[in-house]
C-alpha cells in the first residue's frame, strides 16, 4: 500500500521508495506474488518477503505507457478501496481480507466471522479488483493469463536472464530514471536524462500562465487536469484523487472544478459520486450536498 510521507518504518516492514502506481500494481499482482513467494524465504510456516531475493532481480514488465496508466488507475483504486473500508472499519485487517479472499478463490465456505469480514472489507468487489490487475498485468508481460505458477517462475527466470545479458552490454530497464540514471547510469545516459529534463522544463514555462494579461483565467484553465471521461474507472479514480487530497467535505461542483472541463462535466462527476456513495466509500453530513471519503472529514 502507498503510506504517507511522514512515516517512520521500522526495520520489519518492506518499503519501495517510489510513488509511482504502476511499481504498486505489478508488485501486487499474481505474477510477483508467486515470484515471492517462490523466492523469497520463511519464518515457522509463513513467508518472508527478501529485498535482495524478492525485489532486487524481479524483472518488471517493459510496456507502453498507455498500459502502465491502465494498470496505475486499477492500483490506485485498489489501494483506496482496503483504506477506505479500514477507515469505516477501524478494527479490520489487511491480514482478515486477504484470508476471507483466499478461502473465496479456493470455493471454501466461510464462517459467520468470515462472512462479517468479507461484508465490511467488501472482499467481493477486493477480488474483481485484483482480477483485473492480473489481467492487465499478464497483458504488460505478453503472457496468457492462463499460466500456472510453474509457468510464471520459468518465465521470470528466463526475462532475468534476458535482462542481465542486456544490462552487460550497457542497456538498463530503470525502474525510476530520473533519480538512478543521475546516480548510476552511463555518460550518454545522463546527457539524455538532462535533455529531457530541459526540454520538459521549456515546455513548462511555455505553458505557465503569465499574470496581468488577457487570457490569464484561460490560461489556468487549460494547465488544469482533463477529467478522462469515456472510462468509467479512470473516472473513479479522478474523482478519489480528488476527494483524497480535500480537507474537508467538497460538492459534486468543487470536485468538476478541479479539472479542465469544469461545469460540463458535473453530471458524469455527479455519478461517479453517486455510485461511490452506494459502495459505502463515501459519507456526507449534510444529506449529500458535500461529500468526503468514508472515515474522513
Amino acid at each position: 500500500m502507498f503510506l504517507d510521507g511522514s512515516i517512520l518504518p521500522d526495520n520489519m516492514l518492506v518499503v519501495i521508495g517510489s510513488d509511482d502506481a504502476f511499481h504498486l500494481g505489478v508488485l501486487s499482482s499474481r505474477v510477483h506474488v508467486t515470484w515471492a513467494l517462490n523466492a523469497g524465504g520463511t519464518l515457522e510456516d509463513r513467508p518472508r518477503y527478501n529485498k535482495s531475493r524478492c525485489f532486487d532481480p524481479f524483472p518488471f514488465p517493459d510496456c507502453d505507457e498507455g498500459l502502465k496508466a491502465r494498470i496505475r488507475a486499477i492500483a490506485e483504486e485498489l489501494d483506496a478501496l482496503r483504506k477506505a473500508r479500514q477507515a469505516e472499519h477501524p478494527g479490520l485487517t489487511l491480514t482478515q481480507m486477504y484470508n476471507v479472499l483466499e478461502k473465496l478463490k479456493a470455493g471454501e465456505a466461510l464462517t459467520e466471522e468470515e462472512e462479517r469480514i468479507k461484508d465490511q472489507g467488501v472482499v467481493l468487489i477486493l477480488k474483481e479488483r485484483h482480477e483485473r490487475l492480473d489481467a492487465l498485468v499478464f497483458e504488460a508481460y505478453g503472457w496468457p493469463a492462463t499460466l500456472s505458477d510453474e509457468e510464471i517462475l520459468e518465465r521470470l527466470v528466463a526475462l532475468n536472464k534476458e535482462r542481465s545479458i542486456e544490462e552487460k552490454t550497457g542497456k538498463v530497464r530503470w525502474l525510476r530514471p530520473d533519480y538512478q540514471i543521475k546516480r548510476f547510469g552511463s555518460d550518454a545516459e545522463k546527457a539524455r536524462l538532462a535533455e529531457e529534463e530541459r526540454r520538459k522544463k521549456a515546455e513548462k514555462d511555455r505553458l505557465a500562465p503569465k499574470q496581468g494579461v488577457l487570457g490569464f483565467e484561460d490560461d489556468l484553465q487549460e494547465m488544469k487536469p482533463k477529467f478522462p471521461t469515456n472510462d468509467e474507472l479512470a473516472e473513479t479514480v479522478a474523482v478519489m484523487r480528488v476527494l483524497e487530497a480535500a480537507a474537508e467535505p467538497v460538492s459534486v461542483e468543487e470536485i468538476a472544478r478541479h479539472f479542465a472541463q469544469g461545469k460540463q462535466i458535473e453530471k458524469r462527476v455527479g455519478s461517479v459520486v453517486a455510485a461511490l456513495a452506494r459502495l459505502g466509500h463515501l459519507s456526507s453530513a449534510d444529506g449529500g450536498k458535500k461529500v468526503a471519503l468514508s472515515g474522513g472529514a
